[in-house]
């Protein structure tokens, strides 16, 4: 999209526009295609870089500037830079049609990859292919949401896929070692059982040590447990993200 100002007649390429309604009428801002997002995340953090001109328009495609009383009305301050940062921060991003649908097939793919990496078949310990994930998906229906998160809905996507019998499917346990002194060992000990999915390896050699096997999610609690229960002196140790056995290929 190309567009030019009727002030200065300098053209606007590669334009991404934010809208904002407000008191009744309709405010628009000019910017650079990706760096919207960027800034939303707070990894742009130059305004320059995110706006191709600190101008408010009440249409940037034809170049029409919103009146000075409009945005006093509707923002209490004719600051346009100030406007410009309100409208990036909630106002909503146009995109085409087209875009839309790139955008939401790229969010799909990147919703199955967040699944495949996370999970395994629980029988074979082996992990799905991204692809297979995502026929799983189509038989869901599943509709991705672009205002939420990737991670969230990878979560949702697991979480139906098991209710509704889909795939045989569970999160990857993660592989941890535990070293806890002797002194506070068998009190910790318990705590750290119940936490675990399974405990694969105990010795004792004066300390102990133990390999067990967890839910991703319970790692703060078994962490704070180790720390709180040994006053500091026992260590965790993450040996492996995936419960997945060595040389095992993913599921076709």
């Amino acid at each position: 999209m190309s567009i030019f100002t009727p002030t200065n007649q300098i053209r606007l390429t590669n334009v991404a526009i934010v809208r904002m309604k407000r008191a009744g009428k309709r405010f628009e801002i000019a910017c650079y295609k990706n760096k919207v997002v960027s800034w939303r995340d707070k990894v742009e953090k130059d305004i320059d870089e995110v706006l191709q001109t600190h101008t408010v328009f009440t249409n940037v495609s034809k170049g029409q500037v919103a009146k000075r009383e409009d945005l006093v009305r509707a923002f209490g301050t004719e600051d346009q830079t100030e406007i410009c940062i309100k409208i990036l921060a909630k106002g909503e991003l146009q995109v085409s049609e087209k875009e839309r649908h790139q955008q939401l097939e790229s969010m799909f793919r990147d919703i199955a990859t967040v699944v495949a990496e996370k999970c395994v078949n629980p029988e074979t310990k082996r992990p799905y292919t991204v692809g297979l994930i995502e026929r799983g998906m189509k038989d869901l229906h599943f509709s991705v949401k672009p205002t939420r998160s990737t991670k969230q809905q990878a979560l949702e996507v697991i979480r139906q896929l098991k209710e509704k019998d889909i795939m045989n499917i569970e999160k990857a346990m993660m592989r941890i070692k535990i070293m806890l002194p002797s002194k506070e060992a068998r009190k910790v000990k318990d705590k750290v059982t119940q936490l675990a999915k399974t405990v694969e390896n105990e010795s004792w050699d004066g300390d102990l040590e133990m390999v067990i096997l967890i839910d991703p999610g319970v790692y703060r609690e078994l962490d704070d447990v180790v720390k709180k229960g040994t006053k500091g002196k026992g260590t965790i140790e993450v040996l492996s993200l995936k419960d997945v056995e060595e040389g095992d290929e993913r599921l076709e």
